[in-house]
This record gives C-alpha cells, structure tokens and sequence, in this order.
C-alpha cells in the first residue's frame, strides 16, 4: 500500500512526496525529497515479488549487465534482470548465496540520494549475515569490498578510495578519523557487517537500513503514534554519543533510527 507509506514517512520524517509513476504503470512510484533533495522512494512490489513490504539497498555499479553476470560466477541468484528504468537508468535485483537481497543501479540522471546524513535522511546500510566469510567471499568477488577489523571482532566493508570521493566534500576527513583513532582505512567503509545472533533462528540473512535522525526517542514515540511498532527500544551503542531504535512501519518494513551516528554516504 504505497499511499499507506506515504502517510507514514511524511508524518515521521517530514518527507514530501511527487508521484514518479510510469505512465500506464500498474505500480505506484512515489519519489520522496527532503528541501528538494532525493532521500528514498516508496513503490509498489513487483509483479511477481513476494508481498512484503522492506527497505530495498542499492549499489551503484558501472554496468547492470556485468554485475549480473559477477553474481552469478560467485554462486549469487538473480531475481529480477537487468532492465532499463527510464532516465533513470539500468537497474537489477539479485541475492547473494545466504539470500539477501540488494539492488543495483547503473546511474544515469537519477544518481541516488541526494540529501544524507541528517535527520530524516539516508544514514547507513549493513549487511545481516550468518556466513561473514562466505559474504565477504560474495561481495568482494561482485564489488571488490574488502573487510576492515574495526576491532571486538566487528568488521566493516570498505572500497578501496572511496575516501578519496569523502574528502572532496569534506576536507580533512581522512584526518579526522585518524585523530579520533580510528583504524588505518576506515574512511573507506561503504556498509557495516553484523553477524546475526545464534539466538534468532528465525532471522534470515538481509540488508538493512539505518536513517538519521535528531531524537531517537522522539522518533519511536511518533513511530508508534502513526500505526508503526518499536521492534527495539531506544538504546544507548556501546561506541560513542549515539542513541538507536528499530522500529516497524504499519506494513512491516523495518529500519533503524540513529541519532549521532556519521554515516560514510557522500
């Protein structure tokens, strides 16, 4: 029920929101924006999808067709082939060998989110795994990724330069990091790595979503006011001032709302 979401989203983030649907499209597209800036986008599931409402993660590749054809040599599945969406650009859905699903993107004028980073926007993504080696395997095959140890045992991805594309927008980021001790390529992680608990049998591997927020709290409270759940109360991270909820829309899908948190989205 994309008009559903609607309603959720601009109630809880303040997005706004311009029917991008195709025309003739059975499907609703519903583009959202912060201050005139893309953030997400709300869809109807696919012909064919299982009816589920969840956050979709998108990777932004040179070649559709080419990853394709990467997922498939690493043992990965593709559910929905390379195809073109408008100007837009090429698009493609696969799962990596533990089935999470992810997206790719071959930009053309829609080149992603253009608002992150503040509140109600694009923070982070990470990969839930009960294989972390057999998706690094995956993931490094399909996108060159790498895993930073950012010690505990947590590890992160990172794409070799990626800092580099940081510091342009943010000079002496690199140095920033360093003086705050973080590890030697940390400004190279594109997406987090959690392993998925051996107490939740039932959780399957998936990617998730993590938005910024200014007040967790405030966010789980206005949550529940408009039909959504709070899956795990605001929590205080063992690492820094950062403050985190899960939390449920009224559909289902589910994201995480992080205040203080510095995502790497650029």
């Amino acid at each position: 029920d994309p008009e559903e979401a609607v309603d959720f989203y601009g109630g809880l983030f303040g997005w706004e929101f311009e029917d991008s649907s195709p025309p003739g499209s059975s499907g609703k597209y519903f583009s959202a924006r912060l201050r005139g800036g893309n953030v997400a986008a709300v869809a109807s599931v696919p012909d064919g999808a299982p009816l589920a409402a969840s956050w979709n993660t998108y990777i932004w590749v040179d070649s559709a067709d080419e990853t394709a054809s990467k997922v498939r040599d690493a043992r990965g599945g593709v559910a929905m082939e390379p195809y073109d969406a408008a100007e837009a650009g090429r698009m493609a859905a696969f799962t990596d060998p533990e089935g999470a699903g992810f997206r790719v993107q071959q930009a053309r004028k829609h080149r992603g989110a253009r608002v992150v980073n503040e509140h109600g926007s694009l923070n982070f993504n990470g990969l839930n795994t009960r294989d972390a080696g057999g998706a690094k395997s995956f993931y490094g095959s399909v996108f060159g990724w790498r895993a930073l140890d950012i010690g505990g045992g947590a590890e992160m991805f990172t794409l070799p330069g990626y800092g580099d594309h940081l510091e342009r927008d943010n000079p002496g980021l690199r140095k920033q990091f360093a003086e705050a001790g973080a590890p030697e390529g940390f400004a190279d992680v594109v997406a987090n790595i959690t392993p998925i608990a051996d107490d939740q049998p039932d959780t399957q591997a998936h990617w998730s979503v993590t938005f910024a927020v200014d007040d967790a709290d405030a966010i789980a409270a206005k949550a529940t006011e408009l039909g959504g759940s709070v899956i795990v109360p605001p929590f205080d991270a063992p690492w820094g001032e950062v403050r985190l909820t899960v939390v449920g829309d009224p559909q289902g899908a589910t994201f995480i709302a992080s205040k203080g948190h510095r995502g790497e989205l650029g």
